[in-house]
């Protein structure tokens, strides 16, 4: 069953975002070192229950906190996403060297990401 591995917050000012995080909950949030300005977020250690996330620039005014579930095959979830009544907001993208990445929405127009891992994308 996919679980909910990932979410991203939305903010129009990161970096003072990143600090109101850091101060409120003591997460650790460092810059990523990717091709997009994105910060990564601990909000503990991964022996205990809870997920990690990240940071982002709003990239529109709607946006906000969304959360990534993991699956086997992009590709076939989003399908199922479709297939149900939702559909896509933003088509399969790869990560290069952590995976494939979709954005989609629910039946209520809720955003949430689907996540395949794979090293090998580019």
């Amino acid at each position: 069953m996919p679980r909910v591995i990932h979410f991203e917050i939305s903010a129009d000012d990161p970096e003072r975002a990143v600090n109101f995080y850091r101060e409120v909950f003591g997460w650790e949030i460092q810059k990523w070192d990717g091709p997009v300005d994105y910060w990564l977020i601990t909000t503990g250690p991964d022996d205990q229950p809870g997920i990690n996330g990240a940071m982002m620039k709003r990239p529109d005014p709607t946006a906000s906190t969304w959360n990534t579930i993991e699956v086997p095959s992009v590709d076939e979830f989003t399908s199922r996403v479709v297939g149900a009544g939702g559909r896509m907001s933003m088509p399969k993208t790869p990560i290069p060297g952590v995976g494939y990445q979709a954005y989609c929405q629910d039946t209520e127009g809720n955003i949430f990401g689907v996540h395949e891992a794979n090293e090998s994308a580019q």
